[in-house]
């Protein structure tokens, strides 16, 4: 069988397609990136978001099989598929040390911006993280949605520790959850990036900030943070909970406007895109306030706070 794959729009590398690819190599199938000019048994198309567009070219296959948030959130990979690890020979581009995939999988939080308890319901074990650092894959890019809320997650992390694997929750923590013993624990970490939090409600702020501290006090060196900020409906809000970090020369922000994913054709707001804009600009965001950024040429953001202006 000739089996075709699509990454519809992902910018990482696409663990289900990576796991589909193994699957079929197993059983001798022929496994590329969907060339459009030949044909295929079946192509397997991921897509991730709701709000990005479908690819319109036309799929030469017997068979297509859509997957992925983007198409579907009940839709999910049949175990025998799930359960194996990545094909990392199908992004050649992966560093020969470093290893994708989750330790847990759900969350129990019912953040109204988020789809993973939609989607994967309450938090539970999923893989070991030996599952995961395999082929001597030692540098662990670990998607999980919310690690420290359950008892298995920081056991992994414990183990983590043990193995001396370097590892990048890029999904980000949870500040809420970050007792002296788990502050202690992470302070034990090899992380190959920032620690990431997410800072979503202005009572997270205090949070975040108070589990950085904890965890420098068990470090030699404070570490590096980034926080997932998400830019809701109230302006004034988002602008005092952002720019509380503008001090912190070792906090870097990702910004992202909230999105609807029961709307996909949702328009974001320019204040909300110029609000991410600036934040994400680290040059920009430790000099210059949001009020005082100017976007274009001649319209500084304190404009926004007139009323008419939001929109």
């Amino acid at each position: 069988m000739r089996i075709g794959l699509i990454d519809v729009d992902g910018k990482l590398p696409n663990l289900a397609l990576m796991k589909i690819s193994r699957f079929h190599k197993q059983r001798g199938n022929k496994v590329e990136f969907c060339n459009f000019f030949d044909h295929y048994d079946i192509v397997y198309k991921s897509k991730i978001f709701t709000f990005t567009p479908d690819m319109d070219y036309y799929v030469n296959a017997d068979k297509v099989e859509s997957g992925g948030t983007g198409y579907d959130l009940h839709k999910t990979l049949p175990e025998e598929i799930d359960r194996l690890q990545p094909d990392y020979d199908l992004y050649p581009n992966i560093d020969k040390k470093t290893a994708y995939g989750f330790l847990t999988r759900g969350c129990s939080n019912k953040c109204p911006w988020c789809v993973v308890p939609v989607k994967e319901g309450k938090i539970r074990p999923y893989m070991d993280v030996d599952e995961i650092a395999i082929e001597g894959r030692t540098h662990l890019v670990l998607m999980d949605n919310n690690i420290l809320a359950c008892d298995y997650g920081l056991r992994q992390i414990e183990k983590i520790v043990e193995r001396g694997y370097r590892v990048d929750f890029n999904q980000a923590l949870d500040a809420r959850l970050v007792t002296d013993d788990v502050a202690k624990m992470l302070a034990k970490v090899h992380w190959l990036n920032q620690i990431r939090f997410g800072c979503d409600t202005p009572k997270q702020v205090k949070e975040c900030e108070k589990a950085m501290l904890l965890i420098d006090s068990y470090r030699q060196k404070p570490a590096q943070y980034l926080m997932y900020t998400m830019i809701g409906t109230d302006m004034n809000e988002a602008y005092s909970r952002i720019s509380y970090f503008r001090n912190y020369k070792r906090v870097r922000i990702v910004a992202q406007p909230f999105r609807d994913f029961n709307n996909p054709r949702q328009i974001i707001p320019q204040w909300q895109r110029d609000m991410a804009r600036w934040a994400m600009r680290r040059e920009i965001y430790a000099v210059c306030d949001y009020k005082d950024y100017e976007p274009r040429k001649g319209f500084k953001c304190k404009e926004y706070f007139n009323d008419r202006l939001r929109a």
